[in-house]
């Protein structure tokens, strides 16, 4: 069974920084690309990050770009995502997809929520 587990968000104050985490379990993590998603209240999912199952060629949209980092462990079958000088805007619901940038259809974890607040 593919399972998904995000964890590591939080409240954080503009300007400030979040790690969040994707533990996954039940396929071969190291040859699957993975992803962020986003969803803000109101609005739709919106695909934040990728990376390849090597951990090569991570993309970022542009929203996110030179604030965000995606990373990978493959022996712990873990996905990360650094979040630096968080925005306003930042603030979603996110989750870990496993795709590299499909992300409506694509398995996806249940999400940790993340709120920038000042």
């Amino acid at each position: 069974q593919v399972m998904l587990v995000e964890s590591g968000g939080g409240l954080a104050q503009p300007g400030g920084s979040l790690r969040l985490s994707c533990a996954a379990s039940g396929f071969t993590f190291k040859i699957y690309a993975m992803s962020w998603a986003r969803q803000a209240p109101g609005k739709g999912l919106e695909w934040v990050a990728g990376i390849l199952g090597s951990g090569t060629e991570p993309d970022y949209a542009d929203s996110v770009k030179g604030r965000f980092t995606i990373s990978r462990d493959n022996a712990n079958n873990t996905l990360y995502l650094q979040m630096n000088n968080l925005k306003l805007e930042d603030t979603a619901l996110y989750y870990c997809v496993r795709s590299y940038k499909e992300i409506i259809r694509s398995v996806r974890g249940q999400g940790t929520q993340v709120t920038v607040s000042s």
